[in-house]
């Protein structure tokens, strides 16, 4: 690789992309259609201005772009989100993708091309642009707005389509047929992968960073989320899929935790720039020549694609239950083509089976619905207004009777619905846990195991395996519990909990019974693993049984961390007292005054113990404090008054609005001696506040708990819990 050229192109597309740019913000026109225009202007195509010296160098920078700006989606929109929408998200992709399937074959027989290719076109033309959208969304300030977060999952939804779609049409270019057996394989895969890295990720990432928090500044917080956003990506083409999807997984599983926006803070600069150079990259293949050759199909073309993501996007909303207005918001935000359709043309390309003008007219397509996009999101709103003036009142009324029905069946849902959701995602959860440990058993352990014990070592790899297999296995065999379970809580379906108390252990008989039968005989395998089923049945360890129950809800704690976090649940500081950490919003009715003023103490009970501030942190804060939006204050209370308080407090905060991981401060306790300085003082006159940085939360005096007040006296024997600066707390005790 030449270097020198290398940083050559980079400095001389950054230089006119910047200039570019500040043109088009002076014009008040979207960024991204810069980065497009100050791409064709560096490309070979325009001649009245220098062009990079080897275009490669700009595709090694845009496919770092795509990978950074792919993980920074995923960090704003965490699994929990996508399982939430993906009922729509899934329907809505499945519309749109079948929809401008057909319509892309339609247009391509129109022009005459072949079977093969009309077929790659429609796959082409199926797939809108993630990365686009996002750039349009972030420069229009809609990230945070319900539709946006629709039209996002939905784009998550059409990449992981896009994987299968690749195998789809590699088949019949192939073979010129179907091949279901590969198909199915590719979707099974593509599922275990995607579960196994949740898994892991949602049950070790949290806990490792809480472990090294105090080491994580901003330096070592970037260098930590961009060697997981890699090391991911690289892992994910280990295991064949895309670069991009493996940085988005890892954002997502990121996305999850406490430092969400902390990571999102210190890579923003890093997506920005390496992000420029994607839609620069975009806008370097522009080829005159092509758009005059081909004028008409890239016209023809390009109105499919604008017309038909309008008419399937916003019919994909409405079938889910969305309102008109969003419905619209969204269809508008998907006109256009980007990454995947030059990825499918270069598969076609590859396989030899595309026609050469296709690949060009494309990029031509993409490149015009790229600049077009922002328009057509701003057009949206108008767009609905007008139609809804036009629409008969009746199809009106139609529609938004819809959407409350829908939106009433998902609020309500049936109870024996909700327990037999919750036994298939366990079981699912649990069942790709034991396919992963036989897999990695066969594929690994046991050869390795064949090099250091010969005769012996598939009767050692088969008991280990059994062995490691077997918590996974009892934790499947283990109902749910419907008194500690919350979905469960209360409800009586006991049809569906028989029902799948059978399915999990035909489903434990199948694991084990294929184990034993990779060493012995099928037979054998079901005789033996009918008597371990029984075993674990009958005998298993309630120790066990208790450890695998401490594995699951420490799970689900580090899948809710952001929410745990936010309502102070499951974060206890002393007895029933807990610590939540909520943000401002605009519309809190104490915004400006001062803490004193804000009668927090008196109408809620609470303590503030500490207020975030963009990068400022103050500390146990006095009565002169001001409140303003968007401060994450930091709050001790019992768990019914932080929900009371929750609402007033994010009172005019947009659904999805980031959460700041505010800077942490510890509880501690300090039991008072004879001679300790706060004898005979009480709270208000001990100066704890201004002295050391500290607010009295509780005093256990004996077997008495005493809530804090300021005229409570210290006594010698005294217990006082403490919450503050932990340095100056130290030298307190």
């Amino acid at each position: 690789m030449n270097i020198e050229g290398l940083i050559t192109d980079l400095a001389f597309i950054l230089l006119l992309g910047a200039i570019v740019t500040v043109l088009f913000k002076w014009i008040k026109q979207p960024v991204v259609l810069g980065y497009i225009v100050a791409g064709f202007l560096a490309s070979p195509h325009f001649e009245y201005l220098p062009s990079v010296t080897t275009e490669a160098n700009i595709d090694f920078w845009a496919q770092i772009g795509i990978v950074v700006l792919l993980f920074s989606l995923g960090l704003e929109f965490s699994f929990r989100k996508l399982l939430n929408s993906g009922g729509s998200a899934v329907v809505t992709a499945l519309i749109i993708v079948s929809g401008m399937m057909c319509a892309g074959f339609a247009v391509g027989h129109m022009l005459d091309f072949n079977r093969i290719n009309s077929l790659f076109l429609g796959g082409m033309l199926s797939m809108s642009s993630t990365t686009i959208i996002i750039k349009a969304f972030t420069d229009m300030g809609l990230r945070q707005k319900k539709f946006a977060s629709l039209v996002l999952a939905v784009l998550i939804v059409e990449d992981l389509f896009a994987v299968l779609m690749m195998v789809l049409l590699s088949s019949i270019a192939i073979n010129n047929s179907v091949e279901g057996t590969e198909l199915l394989y590719s979707v099974c895969k593509l599922g275990f992968f995607l579960l196994i890295w949740f898994l892991v990720g949602v049950y070790v990432l949290p806990s490792l960073l809480n472990r090294i928090r105090r080491f994580l500044n901003s330096e070592t917080l970037l260098v930590v989320a961009m060697g997981l956003c890699l090391g991911m990506a690289v892992f994910s083409v280990y295991c064949g899929f895309s670069l991009a999807l493996g940085a988005f997984v890892m954002g997502s599983i990121l996305a999850g935790t406490s430092y969400a926006e902390r990571i999102e803070h210190v890579v923003t600069p890093v997506k920005d720039l390496f992000g420029a150079v994607f839609f620069i990259s975009v806008g370097m293949m522009v080829q005159p020549e092509i758009l005059a050759t081909y004028w008409l199909p890239i016209l023809l073309l390009s109105l499919v694609v604008i017309s038909g993501m309008i008419i399937f996007g916003t019919f994909g909303m409405l079938v889910t239950g969305q309102t008109l207005r969003v419905a619209i918001q969204s269809g508008f935000s998907l006109t256009q083509i980007g990454e995947f359709a030059f990825i499918i043309a270069t598969l076609g390309m590859s396989l030899g089976v595309l026609d050469n003008t296709l690949y060009p007219i494309v990029v031509a397509v993409s490149v015009i619905t790229t600049f077009t996009t922002p328009y057509f999101i701003k057009m949206s709103l108008p767009f609905y207004n007008i139609l809804e003036r036009h629409l008969p009142h009746r199809l009106n009324f139609l529609i938004n009777r819809y959407h409350d029905d829908a939106g009433r069946s998902e609020a309500e849902g049936r109870p024996w619905g909700r327990v037999l959701k919750r036994y298939l995602w366990r079981t699912l959860l649990y069942s790709v846990v034991l396919l992963a440990i036989e897999i990695v058993s066969t594929n690994y352990f046991t050869p390795y195991l064949e090099r250091i014990a010969g005769k012996w070592s598939h009767i050692l790899g088969l008991a280990a395996t059994l062995v490691l297999m077997s918590p996974f296995l009892m934790a499947l065999l283990t109902p749910v519990n419907p008194v500690k379970d919350e979905v469960c809580r209360g409800i009586n379906a006991r049809i569906p909990r028989i029902v799948m108390t059978i399915f999990r252990g035909l489903i434990a008989l199948f694991f084990v019974t294929r184990t034993i039968a990779d060493v012995y005989s099928t037979r054998a395998g079901l005789c033996v693993a009918a008597g371990v089923v029984l075993l674990l049945v009958m005998f298993g360890s309630r120790r066990l049984r208790e450890s695998m129950g401490k594995i699951e809800r420490k799970f689900m704690d580090n899948l809710n961390e952001r929410e745990l976090r936010r309502s102070g649940k499951k974060n206890a500081v002393v007895n029933d007292l807990h610590m939540a950490y909520m943000t401002v919003g605009d519309g809190a009715e104490f915004v400006g005054e001062r803490l004193m003023d804000s009668n927090l103490r008196r109408n809620y009970g609470v303590n503030v113990v500490g207020i975030q501030r963009a990068n400022r942190y103050i500390p146990i804060p006095d009565g002169r404090t001001r409140i303003f939006p968007g401060d994450v204050i930091s709050i001790i209370g019992t768990d019914e008054q932080l929900e009371k308080l929750l609402p007033v407090v994010e009172k005019g905060i947009p659904e999805g609005e980031p959460q700041i991981d505010p800077a942490q401060i510890r509880l501690t306790s300090l039991l008072l001696s004879e001679n300790s300085p706060l004898v005979s003082q009480t709270p208000r006159t001990s100066a704890l506040r201004d002295t050391y940085e500290a607010l009295v939360v509780a005093v256990d005096r004996g077997d008495e708990h005493i809530d804090s007040r300021p005229d409570l006296v210290f006594q010698p024997g005294d217990i006082v819990w403490l919450v503050g600066n932990p340095s100056k707390l130290a030298k307190l005790k």
